[in-house]
């Protein structure tokens, strides 16, 4: 879903708020949800657990129809590879999934080897950049 998220979608987010320490994860899943504030912890209604939201700033905009405020939440599954690294994402990562090192407010996020289950790519080792990012 990274690529579903347009930084102007984001752009009101001052700052993301993490539950647990996403440094040792490989990924994070990310949705914008409709929720009725801008600041807070929200809500969690999916499986699985919440690992971080996003806090706006005081002048984003709630939609005009719903009154809603769009936020990220950030969020793991059971079957994620955190919990079950042999599993389904021993390799690869969901769609909506991200490394949480490319992560900040008011940026997407992005994919990486490390979120797709895999080495550091030559370029990455070209460039010095070592895992986790």
């Amino acid at each position: 879903m990274s690529a579903l998220i347009d930084e102007k979608e984001i752009s009101d987010e001052a700052e993301l708020v993490w539950l647990e320490d996403v440094s040792v994860l490989d990924y994070v899943r990310q949705s914008l949800d409709r929720l009725p504030t801008r600041r807070g912890r929200p809500a969690y209604h999916r499986d699985g657990r919440m690992v971080g939201y996003a806090l706006l700033s005081p002048q984003a905009k709630s939609s005009r129809s719903s009154g809603t405020f769009r936020r990220r939440v950030f969020w793991l599954l059971p079957h994620d590879r955190d919990t079950d690294p042999e599993g389904l994402y021993a390799t690869g990562a969901p769609a909506e999934a991200v490394d949480p090192g490319t992560l900040t407010a008011r940026t997407k996020g992005y994919k990486t080897e490390r979120s797709e289950g895999g080495p550091p790519s030559t370029a990455m080792r070209e460039l010095g950049i070592t895992l986790p990012l």
